[in-house]
């Protein structure tokens, strides 16, 4: 391995000041740091699992775009993923001199505050909306607020509250928006293009100078832990105290960051966020825009990576179903080698990936269906927004001329150890007409494929029920029916 360049400490921004830390632990959350360091307690502490979204602050990258403000949970945020980042907090807003923030005085003016914890949270998650969308439609406000929990105003107050922010203020002349230049220039300067390692043995966190860099750290320490968005490695600090030391921190690595699209497949670095990767899916394939609209809340999106959600190889996570029925091919990478396998060939046992040491998802490859095709995505869950899945199905259907099934790619999460094809269920529907009786008869094989576990989110009995009509809902929505599946709480109104 080449010698790299080190320095020994994290740099960013904390609202209006510098901050240069030498000592920080690998398993440090941003937000106990803030209320036991810096004395900063508007930020509050709720869930510390990245749910109620009390804890929500703004981290300002930089990216292709620019500076770049988005609202993440400082609960499971770790200090060693803000190298080069500008931290924000409720205590940094502020509106013209004996005034308060537009935020805030919308949130006095209309009652959007009741007992006043989770009023922070909600004040810097309208805040990002608010810098992006000073006129926000209802939907874009309801999707901001998904990760953030109020028990005390029904949120129809703090709703009414968000649309007339922009009659207090304009988003020209918020202080934010004033020193862009400034904290851009700032944060271009603590860019140094060094490799960070901070402490020894048991408490050690490094943040490599780039991908070839993480992959020469990865080769020489296989069992470090690799944190991404820390949407799921956070809550193994938080509520099972495990140790992750040494910690390799990539949320910043611009290789591994990029998406594109050459004849036909898109693909999507590992560390691509879901808020980073909604507008192509959401355009090139439709379903799977949808889908990441209900994975976690904003904050949880705007931390959380699509590459991560893979690695893990979790039974519920979202992703690999949808990725796995559209023939998704992962590239795996182990110091300069890498090897290209279709995703479902990933998945081994629960727990277990095909997956080397010291080798690491480097991207996914997405083909986009051909035009004819039917794709479909479907999450069941208890709640429908920031919820994690009890089932989820994902189907892909190509119609020969003659209406009969020509090729069928059905896969779930939720219903085994692992993210898996339902085999058997495909096999039955393969060469036949698509009607409902061909599909109510291979409804039958689902107990070939699968035998779900009872858990805190469902029974077996339900998942297998619910799993067998996706299924039927699936054809229903394919098969020219006039009668809606499923409408939206604007258009019930």
């Amino acid at each position: 391995m080449a010698t790299v360049t080190t320095r020994n400490e994290i740099r960013f921004i904390l609202n209006g000041q510098d901050v240069a830390l030498t000592a920080v632990a690998p398993d440090e959350t941003l937000l106990d740091w803030l209320r036991l360091n810096r004395t900063l307690r508007g930020t509050k502490e709720g869930c510390g699992e990245g749910d109620c979204g009390a804890c929500t602050v703004l981290v300002g990258r930089l990216s292709a775009g620019g500076l770049v403000y988005e609202s993440v949970n400082a609960c499971i945020r770790f200090l060693g993923s803000l190298d080069g980042t500008h931290v924000v907090t409720i205590e940094h807003l502020r509106g013209e001199p004996g005034k308060l923030h537009p935020v805030q005085q919308a949130m006095v003016d209309f009652h959007g505050s009741q007992c006043g914890f989770c009023t922070p949270g909600f004040v810097m998650s309208l805040y990002g909306l608010w810098m992006k969308s000073p006129e926000p439609s209802d939907g874009a406000i309801e999707k901001a607020l998904q990760g953030n929990l109020c028990r005390c105003t029904g949120y129809e107050a703090i709703m009414r509250a968000a649309r007339a922010i922009s009659s207090y203020g304009k988003v020209a002349r918020d202080p934010l928006a004033a020193e862009r230049k400034t904290i851009t220039a700032r944060l271009e300067a603590m860019n140094d293009g060094l490799r960070v390692e901070i402490g020894t043995a048991k408490a050690r966190l490094i943040v490599p100078a780039d991908v070839d860099d993480f992959a020469d750290i990865l080769d020489q320490e296989p069992g470090a832990t690799i944190v991404a968005g820390s949407t799921d490695v956070g809550l193994w600090v938080t509520k099972h105290m495990r140790d992750i030391s040494p910690a390799v921190f990539i949320g910043n690595l611009d290789g591994l960051c990029a998406m594109s699209e050459e004849d036909g497949v898109i693909t999507i670095g590992a560390g691509v966020t879901y808020t980073e990767a909604f507008s192509t899916l959401a355009k090139r394939i439709p379903p799977l825009g949808a889908l990441v609209d209900r994975i976690g809340g904003e904050q949880v999106r705007n931390m959380g990576t699509i590459g991560g959600n893979v690695a893990n190889g979790s039974p519920i996570g979202d992703t690999p179903p949808p990725l796995i029925a559209l023939g998704a091919r992962l590239t795996l990478r182990k110091g300069k080698e890498r090897r290209t396998i279709p995703l479902e060939t990933f998945f081994i046992a629960y727990g277990k990936q095909d997956r080397q040491p010291g080798e690491f998802v480097e991207a996914v490859h997405v083909p986009v269906p051909a035009k004819g095709t039917k794709f479909a995505v479907y999450k069941v869950t208890k709640r429908r927004d920031e919820d994690i899945t009890a089932t989820l199905g994902a189907f892909l259907l190509t119609l020969a001329g003659d209406g009969t099934v020509a090729d069928v790619r059905i896969a779930y999460g939720g219903m085994a150890a692992t993210p898996k094809r339902a085999s058997a269920v495909e096999n039955a529907l393969l060469g036949k007409p698509w009607t409902e009786e061909t599909v109510e008869a291979a409804m039958a094989e689902y107990a070939r494929d699968f035998t779900p576990l009872t858990d805190m989110r469902a029974s077996a009995e339900y998942r297998a029920l619910a799993a067998r009509n996706l299924l039927l809902r699936f054809f229903a929505e394919t098969s020219g029916t006039r009668e809606p599946i499923q409408v939206s709480r604007y258009e019930a109104a």
